[in-house]
């Protein structure tokens, strides 16, 4: 207390009482405070914390789709891989057993490349999603668990992304000839239950896929929610250090 009464007293002596003088005082005490640890920081605002959400939001969707639209980003990630479409586990089985394993495999692996070369085009879907996402309450959302604004873009945004994605998914099918792949699986099904009189099976491959690549892209979107949150060196703009840094 010394101290403090003894650094305002200098300054006394040095700008007297005129008004100038009392002006370089404040700021000086204004100084002091610093030095001190004693001035508080300026608080957030929420339009602060929405555009921190915001941007975390997108560079975490950039990761998201240059880590799995290359090669092997979905075939080769246990936690994404895209596995034989459940509706048709009849057809794999059946297939397996009478020893074509190989072609389910190959199928499979057409399947995760076709969902790689769809994720190459999704940066701006979702550049745009978030840009127009309306979030009224950012520090419920930065508050949150570690996949909050992740898990808030999902549920707002999944449709309209589903059909913007969509003819993107169509056209990485048919650049991978993921049909080509297809075709002689249902007909080799169909041939070994030509007597059972099974059901026909045929699953709309372009909407398993589909939803198949926005599963996986929102999984890794989380991954990098939790790194800003908690890694500084992931916040990687002024607002993200201002906003996760508080």
């Amino acid at each position: 207390m010394k101290k403090i009464l003894a650094i305002i007293g200098i300054p006394l002596l040095l700008f007297g009482c005129s008004e100038k003088g009392l002006q370089n005082l404040n700021d000086v005490l204004s100084n002091t405070k610093d030095v001190l640890g004693e001035s508080e920081p300026r608080k957030l605002t929420n339009t602060e914390v929405i555009s921190g959400l915001k941007e975390a939001l997108k560079v975490g969707a950039d990761s998201a789709v240059a880590f799995v639209s290359k090669m092997n980003g979905f075939y080769k990630n246990p936690s994404i891989f895209i596995e034989f479409p459940p509706q048709a586990i009849k057809v794999k089985n059946t297939l397996n057993d009478a020893g074509l394993g190989s072609l389910m495999d190959d199928f499979e692996m057409i399947l995760n490349r076709s969902a790689e070369e769809a994720a190459k085009l999704a940066t701006p879907i979702f550049k745009d999603a978030i840009t127009s996402m309306s979030i009224s309450d950012g520090f419920t959302l930065l508050n949150g668990s570690n996949n909050a604004a992740t898990n808030f873009l999902q549920e707002k945004t999944s449709s309209q992304l589903k059909e913007k994605f969509s003819p993107i998914v169509n056209n990485a099918i048919n650049k991978v000839q993921l049909t080509k792949y297809w075709e002689p699986i249902l007909k080799k099904y169909n041939l070994l239950t030509l007597l059972t009189e099974a059901d026909a099976i045929n699953p709309d491959l372009e909407a398993y896929v589909t939803q198949k690549t926005l599963d996986g892209l929102f999984l890794q979107i989380t991954k990098e929610e939790k790194q800003i949150r908690e890694n500084p060196s992931a916040r990687v703009s002024d607002i993200l250090q201002r906003v996760f840094g508080s």
